[in-house]
């Protein structure tokens, strides 16, 4: 098997010293999945497990880099300052890596991890990475959950993410690859797709969206006017679930935020257009899961993505842990 798991390094993690322990990078543990068993099983505890693969990037005819995300997200990420509110213990879980082409391989090892973690009680805040890191990071919550257990998997996108598998999967694939894995287990697909562009999406995959009963939020729902109306449909959607897996696809934002991302738009929403509904979701009491993708330093300005990816994990663990 081609993939390998790369244990955690304090090399990433540095910035300002403080007396109080003050900083992200003063406070974060390094965990060897390798040793997870030793570990007790406990609540307030969340890790960061990268997903260092960009070969379904390149399958899906996108530029490549994304697997250099996770490194450059931690060495912004340490130089926050430690959430008031957040987790009892915040590990760094290291990388799943990709050789070559072997996106299979990589996907299977770092769903086996998921899966693990979420047996230890640990909540996932995974970084990609390309977004086939969804197909993965759902086989691992799936594996965890109890069969009748209804999940519901929330996407902020311009893309639905809903291409055929042809042959194989890859970064514009994983929620087609989703919706067939709830065939073969008989279960429902929830899927809502939150921020989706008109340009951004081909006939053949809105079609496949309404035949597959899709949840759409267009991005003109975000604006001012509409944000009640987008409000309301999560609302309703996350009634109809008992369990939340959350992705965060970068590409969805307008490039003015988000340079370093493998598909760039100007069109896409701002930060605070899509909070209202993040913070629904943190709050929910229902979200188990969370990941962060598209993330490409290569193509990044002032560390601008990177940023915007650590400003996002730092919410996610202010809201989930309150």
């Amino acid at each position: 098997m081609k993939a390998m798991y790369t244990p955690p390094t304090r090399d990433n993690w540095f910035g300002r010293q403080s007396n109080d322990k003050g900083y992200l990078h003063e406070n974060i543990r390094l965990l060897n999945l390798t040793k997870l068993e030793h570990l007790p099983v406990s609540d307030s505890q969340a890790a960061i497990l990268g997903y260092a693969c960009d070969a379904g990037v390149r399958r899906n005819s996108g530029r490549p880099g994304a697997a250099a995300g996770p490194a450059a997200f931690r060495k912004v990420l340490g130089k926050l300052p430690w959430p008031i509110k957040g987790p009892g213990l915040l590990w760094d879980a290291g990388d799943i890596e990709c050789e070559g082409d072997e996106l299979e391989a990589t996907q299977a090892l770092f769903s086996t991890e998921i899966t693990n973690l979420l047996n230890r009680g640990i909540f996932p805040i995974a970084i990609g990475g390309g977004h086939d890191i969804a197909y993965a990071h759902y086989l691992g919550i799936r594996n965890h959950l109890k069969s009748n257990s209804i999940l519901g998997i929330v996407n902020f996108d311009a893309h639905l993410d809903l291409r055929l598998s042809d042959p194989k999967g890859h970064s514009g694939s994983p929620f087609y690859q989703i919706s067939k894995d709830c065939d073969e287990r008989k279960t429902a697909f929830h899927y809502a797709c939150l921020g989706l562009r008109e340009e951004a999406n081909p006939k053949e995959l809105w079609d496949r969206a309404k035949a597959l009963e899709v949840v759409q939020v267009m991005r003109s729902d975000l604006n001012p006017q509409r944000a009640n109306f987008a409000l309301d449909t999560l609302k309703t959607f996350i009634d109809r679930v008992d369990a939340l897996y959350v992705s965060i696809d970068l590409d969805g934002f307008s490039s003015a935020f988000a340079p370093g991302v493998s598909a760039p738009s100007p069109m896409g929403y701002y930060p605070e257009e899509i909070m209202p509904l993040l913070e629904c979701l943190l709050k929910s009491g229902k979200l188990i899961a969370i990941d962060i993708a598209e993330f490409n330093p290569e193509f990044d300005r002032d560390n601008q993505t990177a940023t915007l990816a650590a400003a996002l994990a730092h919410k996610i663990l202010r809201e989930v842990f309150k």
